[in-house]
């Protein structure tokens, strides 16, 4: 069994290149987790691949899973709107911060 707060976890937001699309996700290694949403198995049809949503443009920190999935279910059952606004206060530019994560 794990300790608390041995781990961080991590609700985070991406988009495709022209910012059409956005995906909610959480993990518990947001680096790996990127890597395998822009390189999924030949068998994975993910949502992700399909509609090219590989930019991080939003993420949060969490140490335990119970509040980070929570969070996650909360985002992904606001409207677009809403999360534009907490993209926008988070990362007014839509940077793409896949390279900052390391």
């Amino acid at each position: 069994m794990k300790t608390l707060g041995t781990h961080n976890y991590y609700v985070y937001i991406l988009t495709n290149k022209i910012k059409t699309v956005l995906y909610t996700g959480v993990t518990n290694d947001l680096e790996k987790r990127l890597y395998w949403h822009k390189n999924p198995e030949a068998i994975d049809k993910s949502f992700t691949f399909k509609y090219k949503c590989f930019f991080l443009v939003y993420f949060e920190c969490f140490k335990d899973i119970d509040t980070a999935i929570k969070r996650e279910k909360q985002i992904k059952g606001w409207v677009r709107n809403k999360k534009e606004a907490l993209i926008n206060e988070f990362n007014p530019t839509w940077k793409f911060l896949n390279d900052e994560i390391k």
